[in-house]
């Protein structure tokens, strides 16, 4: 969202904004600056990466053909439900005592997308394998696959810049603002494999 965006959204009577923002990431700690100059009371939300790309996003394709490809990475990240970020801008946006804040969201352990990969596969009951390619290899896949350019530049932004281990440590945030545990990877792998969107295709 612009800068105007925000305004506008102040201007049209919004009390509270909340931003759902990145972990340490230049272009997104510009956008939070921008809210906080928006005019209304402010919530920041910086979240790790999402369960549901394996499930709902660029990965899915690959977990289902049984080949997931990306760049080289031993990093480990703190993956984390999208469903866990969505209950926590309710609070956010409907309870009182988050204006001003900046909020941490992780899920509960470390993982590398190999790991995140090897449970989908014992979740699915499926041969799914993980292999590494050139960041230059990878972000010409997704263009070739038809995604916008603007997305293949983030990602792969993300794998070259962002997923360096700078994000790689825990927070507590999730059960702080919940009262609750974040979900873990292993009962989103085994739920989601449950749908059979994992089924070979």
């Amino acid at each position: 969202m612009r800068s105007a965006d925000f305004r506008a959204r102040a201007r049209e009577g919004a009390r509270r904004l909340v931003l759902l923002s990145g972990r340490d990431e230049d272009e997104a700690q510009a956008a939070e600056a921008e809210l906080q100059r928006a005019g209304a009371e402010w919530t920041i939300i910086r979240a790790s990466w999402f369960f549901e790309n394996f499930s709902e996003d660029f990965l899915t394709d690959p977990v289902q053909s049984g080949l997931v490809v990306l760049p080289p990475s031993d990093v480990r990240e703190p993956f984390i439900s999208a469903e866990d970020i969505a209950d926590v801008a309710v609070v956010a946006l409907t309870e009182e005592g988050h204006a001003g804040r900046v909020c941490e969201l992780t899920g509960p352990r470390l993982m590398t997308f190999a790991e995140a990969v090897a449970e989908i596969a014992a979740a699915a009951g499926r041969d799914i394998r993980y292999r590494s390619v050139p960041v230059g290899d990878f972000t010409a896949q997704l263009s070739a696959d038809g995604l916008p350019g603007d997305y293949v530049s983030l990602v792969g932004y993300l794998f070259t810049s962002v997923l360096d281990g700078r994000n790689s440590h825990l927070s507590q945030d999730v059960e702080r603002l919940l009262g609750r545990k974040p979900r873990d990877f292993a009962d989103y792998a085994r739920e989601t494999a449950a749908t059979g969107i994992w089924s070979v295709v």
